[in-house]
């Protein structure tokens, strides 16, 4: 089984404006090493034996590829694969890799939004994806923190209580899926292959046709570093204590 790590980080960044005017929103610093977040992704892909790369690329793509280059610095190979004008969303990112060539339909896929920081043990999560035979296996966390007050409403209207910034037990997406190859030819036939959603658009259109999709339950650090408030919140401390296994040998 080949697998092959997959990194979204072409995306414009716009919810962590005015940052990403200056930086690509993988590129941002992170704990007080002020390490680029998409260095803590490829750290923890290493640490997990997942060493073959693609990075799918696009906005201010020359900031990653002067910083990683062709991955050596963190003994894994990197391929980049540059969006083409046209296309819109992320499995339509990732076919275009499946025609660029930089992954076929007998890989095992590890598709990784890169605006997550997670401590992910993912050579696990891609273990469950093989032993249950799954075409689709996404990682789901439970206790996610809505970032906004809740209101419970009576029925003609009256706030009967509110909850501030509420946690939800039911589980979510991390934004790290594994894919089994065969879904590439499956993407490959939509009928609408240049605006196509991974989350949006194919996992629910597996389910449907009741394909094997997976949920893997992480009780795993992670954190959505999609906005500018999400990005001010980040305890920068508590990520290096979460991440020092990653720097090990440099202290």
């Amino acid at each position: 089984m080949n697998t092959r790590g997959v990194i979204l980080c072409g995306g414009p960044g716009t919810r962590l404006r005015p940052l990403t005017y200056y930086f690509q929103k993988v590129m941002v610093p992170v704990g007080k090493r002020q390490k680029p977040l998409l260095e803590y992704v490829i750290r923890n892909m290493k640490y997990y034996g997942i060493n073959d790369l693609i990075l799918l690329v696009n906005y201010k793509a020359e900031q990653i590829m002067n910083y990683f280059e062709d991955g050596a610095r963190f003994d894994v190979k990197i391929r980049y694969v540059h969006d083409k004008p046209d296309i819109r969303g992320t499995a339509a990112s990732i076919l275009n890799a499946y025609h660029e060539g930089a992954i076929s339909e007998t890989d095992t896929i590890l598709v990784y939004y890169g605006d997550i920081l997670s401590n992910l043990n993912l050579k696990a999560l891609v273990d469950y994806h093989s032993e249950r035979q799954a075409i689709a296996t996404l990682a789901l966390a439970s206790g996610f923190t809505i970032r906004v007050g809740v209101a419970k409403l009576e029925d003609n209207g009256k706030i009967r209580g509110f909850v501030e910034k509420p946690k939800i037990e039911k589980p979510v997406s991390i934004g790290v899926v594994v894919i089994s190859g065969t879904v590439l030819k499956m993407m490959d036939e939509f009928p609408q292959r240049r605006e196509l959603d991974l989350m949006g658009d194919v996992i629910p259109h597996l389910i449907e046709q009741g394909k094997p999709v997976y949920g893997y339950l992480t009780d795993a650090y992670w954190y959505d570093i999609g906005s500018v408030e999400a990005y001010e919140k980040l305890d920068h401390n508590y990520v290096d204590e979460v991440f020092s296994y990653l720097f090990e040998k440099e202290t």
